[in-house]
Order: C-alpha cells, then structure tokens, then sequence
C-alpha cells in the first residue's frame, strides 16, 4: 500500500492548475445527437459541408463528463475539425481534450498550420505530427508520432508514447508559436517536448486546429471536454521555474540505455515500477545524462528528473 500511495503522489503532483485564459471550453452537452459541424462555430468538417458524409456524430454511448461526447468511427470519412477562433500566430497556446479508445481500436489527429475559409474544402496545411493511437490494430496502448512523407502511413516514427485503453485520458498539446514546436502530455505525463513544426514543405502561418481523422479501420475515439488556453496549460504557480528546465527521453520504448536531453544539469534521476518502487537512482550531474536501463524487466516505468531543484515525472515503456 505505501508504494502504491507513493505512486499515486508522483502521478498527482504533475496535475497542474493552469494560469492561461480559456478561450474555449466545450463538454459537448450543449448539442443533439445528430452532426456536430452545423451545432458550433468551432467545429467543422474537412470538407467543408455541414451534415456531409465527414461529418462526425455527437453520441452518447461514452463519456467523461455528463452523458454525451463526438465519435471518430472507423469509416474512413469521418474528417472533424477542431478550430482555434483566435488563430494564433505567436506565442504559447494549449489544447485540452479528453479520450476514449476501447482496447484494439485506434485514433489519430493532426495540427494544422494555416485556416481555410468557412464553407470551403479545407486546404491541407498538416505540421506538429500525425498522431496515431494503435496505428496498426496490433499495438493497444502504444501510440507513435508519424513522419511518413505522403502522411498518415505510420511508416517512420518520431517519436512514441504509452496511453491507457478502455478508459478516458487526457491529452494536453502544448505549441510553442514562435520556436515552431510542440509538446505533448497524456494524463499530465509528459512524453516528449520540442517536437518541431515540420511536415514536407508546409509553412506555418496559424495554429488553425486540431484534424481529427477517421485514419485505419479499427479506429473509435471519443471526445469530450475540449478546452482551448491562451498559455501553457501544464504551468502554475510553484512550477514556473521548471519550465525553463524542460527535457526529453528517448527512445521510448527504451531496449537499454534511456537518454535524457535536457538545456541544464540533471542533478538526480529515480525510476519507479508501477508498484511505486524504486528500481534505479543516480546523479548524474552532467546536461543530457544516459541512465542504463538494461537490468530492468520488460514494462512500464516512471522516470522522475530532478533539475535545479524542481522535479518532473515521464513514463517510459522497456
């Protein structure tokens, strides 16, 4: 019970409260079960048709908050926009959305770079990763960032990351505008940082919206509570100074050895199982240190980083 307890407070103290300024929040109760894109100004289709056959259903099969939430189907034309009213050029802004993906299902979404106008067929403006989830029906709970250069292919990986099946999770994606990169969070874990803006030739001119796609037969993902920040939303008071600390791990899955790129000195490293147990500690007290993992059994890991005196948690899969 006390590892569990003690696992329970890493995972919790990574919850952040949030200073940024809500542009948009949307629980999807406000609408009927019919096509979303006609019911909301922030929401549309890719091609550009209320009630069109890429539209996708609010349905109240699933949800994480009330009784209702949108369906993402396995049909191969359900193509939803989530749009950004203020289309942001500079700065940093946070979307927020829950999800549900049953076990053997998948997902998938993408950033969009620049805004097409209302009632047209959306103009292809992919950067800030294809996001799969279960990209290949065989894969549950393993989600991959895709590079393929004709898209959505799932063919070479960037980056990957972990996420719970048959229950809501959340997904923060972070931008930085002006750096043109981009982070992103299951369930306040942290899984990579500084992935650039960079698809084939695209230029950023906006952060328009969020693509989500009907991208592989088995996919079935749920949305709700949708919030939209002017800000970091994983930043609060008491976090402040860790966000000049920001760091990455990779490769994740690790086979042996896990790197840690960070800007400053990684003064300490302890890896949990998820048991809450400690498995592996070291100083390393270098930037970007390599912690050899090899010795650990095959499975899923939190690896707490403590830089200058703050500390943050990634989960990582072996």
């Amino acid at each position: 019970m006390k590892n569990i307890y003690i696992l329970a407070l890493l995972l919790g103290a990574f919850s952040f409260s949030s200073y940024a300024q809500t542009e948009v929040f949307d629980d999807l109760e406000s609408y009927t079960l019919a096509p979303i894109s006609a019911q909301s100004a922030h929401w549309r289709t890719w091609g550009g048709v209320d009630g069109g056959s890429d539209d996708a259903n609010v349905v109240d099969d699933e949800a994480f908050s009330g009784v209702q939430s949108v369906l993402i189907p396995g049909n191969g034309l359900t193509d939803l926009m989530l749009l950004v009213p203020s289309a942001p050029t500079s700065g940093v802004y946070s979307i927020e959305f829950y999800t549900y993906i049953p076990a053997g299902s998948g997902g998938y979404f993408n950033m969009q770079a620049a805004l097409t106008p209302e009632g047209t067929p959306w103009a292809q403006a992919l950067m800030g990763g294809n996001v799969f989830f279960n990209c290949d029906g065989a894969s549950g709970g393993l989600g991959v960032i895709d590079e393929s250069p004709a898209g959505q292919e799932c063919t070479v990986t960037a980056a990957s990351f972990t996420y719970p099946e048959d229950q809501w999770f959340k997904v923060d994606c972070v931008y930085d505008l002006d750096a043109q990169t981009w982070d992103m969070y299951i369930d306040d874990i942290q899984f990579f940082f500084a992935q650039p803006f960079a698809f084939n030739t695209q230029v950023f001119i906006e952060l328009a919206g969020l693509d989500f796609y009907s991208a592989t037969s088995h996919n079935e993902m749920y949305i709700d509570d949708v919030t939209l920040y002017n800000g970091d939303i994983t930043q609060s008071a008491g976090t402040n100074d860790f966000a000049a600390e920001k760091f990455s791990v990779y490769p994740n899955p690790v086979k042996d050895v896990l790197n840690i790129r960070s800007q400053n000195t990684v003064d300490n490293v302890v890896i949990y199982d998820i048991l809450g147990k400690v498995v592996l500690q070291e100083n390393p007290g270098t930037i970007s240190p390599s912690i050899n993992m090899s010795n650990l059994a095959s499975g899923s890991y939190l690896v707490q980083v403590t830089i200058g005196g703050s500390s943050k948690t990634v989960k990582v899969l072996k």
